[in-house]
């Protein structure tokens, strides 16, 4: 049998692999903090003090969060040509390319790509896309629920009584609050936290199925993805697809 040649390719720059991990890391983290802020009754958390501290703990996580993930969707456009949109959004001619990389698994000879495979992509279109919506309503909701930056202040200020400084006003607590303002403020943010906890069970869908495509398409078509985002380098076993592009 003749021997697959290997040659390696350094792909990811510092920049995109520092924010895969942190990203992973802040979203691990977020939904442990939200599915404790979820079952919190069921672990016996009942006081206002601990739910505020669970919120708090969630919120400053996710500034971590926010602010990886505008780093990454900035350096989309300036980092290298694999961390840059233009080589990850499908466009002209991902048809074609999607059409001939699924030829080519059915063959058994599957393509290798220097960046994401065509499915790759897509995936992490979806996967970037679920990240922003979840950046924005969690955002949100730091500023409805416990009135954090960068939206809390205008909320206090929001409902507030006449002559009662809006800084006094505290978490899930009433004391000083327009009744009505406060209500219309609920009815606000209510839409924004189940789009906040669907999106969030829809993302932990989609780390599982990532986890198992890796695996799968490291077992099937090498590439050395995993170690790929700690060393930046991919090493494979015949020409890539898009050494050219």
């Amino acid at each position: 049998m003749k021997e697959k040649l290997l040659k390696q390719y350094r792909v990811w720059d510092a920049p995109t692999r520092i924010f895969h991990w942190v990203n992973f890391t802040t979203v691990i983290l977020l939904i442990f903090m939200g599915l404790m802020m979820l079952f919190k009754k069921d672990m016996g958390i009942t006081s206002l003090e601990a739910k505020i501290t669970l919120k708090t703990i969630h919120v400053l996580i996710g500034y971590v969060f926010v602010i990886n993930l505008a780093i990454r969707l900035v350096w989309g456009f300036i980092g290298n040509r694999f961390a840059r949109w233009s080589n990850i959004v499908p466009g002209k001619g991902y048809g074609a390319t999607l059409s001939s990389y699924h030829a080519s698994l059915k063959s058994g000879e599957p393509q290798q790509f220097l960046g994401h495979n065509p499915l790759g992509r897509l995936a992490v279109v979806v996967i970037m896309i679920s990240l922003i919506i979840m950046a924005v309503t969690g955002i949100i909701r730091a500023g409805t629920d416990i009135y954090y930056p960068p939206f809390g202040a205008s909320f206090a200020q929001q409902i507030a009584a006449d002559g009662v400084d809006p800084s006094t006003i505290k978490p899930y607590d009433k004391t000083g609050t327009d009744a009505e303002a406060y209500k219309e403020l609920k009815a606000f943010k209510g839409p924004f936290g189940s789009v906040h906890i669907y999106t969030s069970y829809f993302l932990m869908f989609l780390i599982l199925l990532h986890i198992l495509v890796v695996v799968r398409t490291e077992i099937r078509e090498g590439g050395s993805l995993v170690s790929a985002m700690f060393s930046g380098k991919k090493t494979l076993s015949r020409d890539p697809e898009d050494l050219n592009d």
